[in-house]
């Protein structure tokens, strides 16, 4: 764990009876009615934590609908009477921060466009100095391990011990079925640097599409990931922001009833085959770095030898002829075509660095 964070359980300050923590409500807070009306059948589930509304929305475009404001900070304080339910909100100034805790919003988000800007999450984090209150910081918009890690420290810093990170997944320019690429491997790396922090899945922004949230819900449980933010709204045709990737309460409930939660830990049975399993990978990890350690080896002979006959470093010839016969042979073994061709870049990139150090000592 980084020596900088303290993180206290999150089942010391909110009761979720040992299930993962559910967090949903409207994209967009639209009217006092839209928002009740969302709220009661949410209630009605019985599967939820926590009710979330956008009050100000970050729009891209200043004539698209922006958020109704304070004005949704009165509706929301309704919806936590009425039902009981805590709420959250989006903050990014610290105006908005200064304006939901006036309104007793319980726990506060930061967002993914306003996480890319240090000035701006430090500017939150003074307004919150002395505030006893949890804040759930999402993933910035571009995979940045370092920009997320540090607007968590940056809260933490100031006193919030309280935290929760929430993975919304990161742009991504290739094509894909996904809104946001959900690059599991940056939350999993999270986890490992910061093992006591929660960490949460937001399905919604990382599907973009109705019939997409189930399955990466369950991929997130499966990860053991701590709970799940998924936007509802009672008629998610007509939402004002968002309508493509919100659920209705009533088909929440249904998927949320169909997932299935995996025991973290299993029987002592289990575990022994579980490290006998794991001590195999561990074996033929070794095997594999001495494999890529020789490889490399080699790449520098050739790299000394290009040198010594004035031979240019790269080859595209040889390069199309190895991405050809290594995916041949890979694909019959039953590897993916997607990772092998990245795995394959990414050997070859390293060969010709060490090509270029080679030929820079000329």
């Amino acid at each position: 764990m980084s020596p900088k964070l303290k993180i206290l359980p999150l089942n010391d300050w909110i009761d979720t009876n040992g299930l993962p923590l559910i967090i949903s409500g409207p994209c967009s807070a639209e009217s006092e009615y839209q928002l009740l009306k969302t709220a009661r059948q949410l209630a009605e589930t019985n599967k939820l934590h926590v009710f979330r509304a956008g009050i100000w929305k970050p729009r891209s475009r200043p004539n698209d609908f922006e958020g109704v404001g304070e004005q949704g900070l009165i509706w929301l304080k309704k919806v936590k009477e009425e039902t009981g339910l805590l709420t959250t909100v989006e903050v990014a100034d610290a105006k908005h921060v200064e304006l939901a805790l006036k309104h007793d919003v319980d726990i506060l988000w930061i967002g993914a466009r306003t996480v890319v800007n240090p000035f701006s999450v430090q500017a939150i984090a003074e307004t919150l100095a002395g505030v006893d209150i949890p804040v759930m910081i999402k993933n910035p918009v571009n995979p940045d391990i370092k920009l997320w890690l540090g607007a968590i420290e940056r809260m933490n810093a100031i006193g919030i011990n309280k935290l929760i990170a929430i993975h919304r997944g990161f742009h991504y320019f290739e094509k894909s079925p996904f809104r946001n690429a959900p690059m599991w491997e940056i939350p999993i790396e999270l986890k490992r640097i910061a093992p006591r922090l929660p960490i949460i899945v937001d399905p919604s922004h990382i599907c973009g599409k109705q019939n997409l949230i189930e399955s990466i819900s369950q991929k997130a449980l499966d990860l053991e990931m701590d709970g799940l933010m998924i936007e509802s709204h009672f008629d998610p045709d007509n939402a004002l922001t968002d309508a493509a990737q919100q659920i209705t309460p009533k088909y929440l409930q249904k998927m949320l009833e169909r997932l299935v939660i995996r025991h973290k830990r299993g029987d002592l049975d289990f575990q022994h085959k579980l490290e006998e399993l794991r001590t195999e990978v561990d074996k033929l990890d070794g095997e594999l770095m001495q494999i890529l350690s020789k490889r490399m080896e080699l790449i520098d002979e050739i790299g000394e030898y290009k040198r010594e006959n004035d031979i240019t470093i790269l080859q595209m010839k040889r390069w199309a002829g190895i991405i050809a016969d290594r995916m041949s042979i890979g694909t019959h073994m039953g590897l993916d075509k997607v990772f092998l061709k990245k795995l394959l870049t990414l050997i070859h990139k390293e060969s010709i660095q060490r090509q270029e150090d080679i030929f820079r000592k000329k």
